[in-house]
């Protein structure tokens, strides 16, 4: 049976950097893996961020309909199966819950094809103050994990479990997490990890009639550094634009690629080898007249 691993994580925990180092490790040990990605919004800016990555990679689209993303979501693992694959690793969107990769994995043919090996939760130690809805997808992920790799924490500074835990017991989850769940990035080795498995959560859904979360993603505007600092200071300072949980793409400036990823706690502005002129604001009920304007004043 094929390998399946979830490396999960809400919106910026910085998923991305983790899977390329866990791809290729496999790929150095000659493994045949395939990476299947599913980005939040119209545009996959973190596919791009994977070219480099010499394996096979495929995408799911459809990540504000849940019914439409599950069967894509399955048929690509048939598909997937097909192809003699040792090992996939599945990155989801920041806003996804883990029921659906067990469920998916559940059903005939793909229970004959995979089995599952691990599931990760990349976990930024900055996050907070969560609105229910982004709660309930934290929760899922972090009651499946077989470990917890803790991001962006500086001078050594401990994860404060029991945030994590009120959460957890928000949504009834049947599962705490302690000191031995959890891992720091800078302190591991990925041929340390490969064998952390995962739980099987018990959390409760929160199911949410009109979705909060959306995204506004512009193309081609030719925005600059300076205008992107601009947008990211107006923007995570007035709440009239919604509660804005992620900036992130490419610009293009002075004949080199810039990566943007910003957060209300971090900003990583890096240069890289190849992009597209995409931004996307990722956020929950965001005013998009109000973005679309702001842009307008601005470029």
């Amino acid at each position: 049976m094929i390998k399946i691993d979830l490396i999960c994580g809400f919106l910026g925990a910085g998923k991305t950097t983790f899977l390329k180092k866990y791809a290729n490790y496999y790929i150095d040990l000659g493994l045949n893996i395939c990476i299947l990605e599913n980005d939040f919004g119209a545009v996959n800016v973190d596919m791009m961020l994977l070219d480099n990555i010499n394996c096979d990679k495929e995408m799911v689209s459809g990540a504000f309909d849940y019914d439409c993303h599950f069967r894509r979501f399955k048929t690509k693992l048939i598909s997937m199966a097909m192809r003699g694959y040792d090992r996939v690793l599945v990155e989801p969107s920041g806003l996804f819950q883990t029921d659906e990769f067990f469920d998916a994995l559940s059903e005939e043919p793909l229970n004959s094809f995979y089995e599952i090996g691990n599931i990760f939760c990349i976990y930024d130690i900055h996050t907070k103050d969560l609105s229910n809805e982004a709660k309930s997808y934290l929760a899922s992920m972090v009651a499946s994990a077989g470990k917890l790799i803790v991001t962006k924490r500086e001078d050594n500074k401990p994860l404060d479990i029991n945030y994590l835990n009120q959460i957890l017991l928000e949504f009834n989850s049947d599962r705490l997490i302690s000191e031995n769940d959890v891992l720091y990035k800078d302190n591991i080795q990925i041929k340390d990890i490969i064998n952390v498995g995962y739980h099987v959560p018990s959390t409760k859904r929160l199911f949410v009639n009109d979705k909060t979360f959306d995204s506004i993603y512009f193309l081609d505007k030719g925005f600059n550094l300076n205008i992107i600092e601009e947008i990211a200071n107006t923007i995570y300072n007035d709440n009239l634009y919604g509660n804005i949980v992620r900036l992130k793409g490419f610009i293009h400036e002075n004949d080199k690629w810039y990566r943007i990823n910003i957060t209300k706690n971090e900003k990583d502005i890096s240069l890289i080898e190849n992009g597209q002129d995409v931004f996307i604001i990722i956020g929950e009920e965001i005013n998009k007249d109000k973005i679309n304007a702001l842009i307008e004043s601005i470029n």
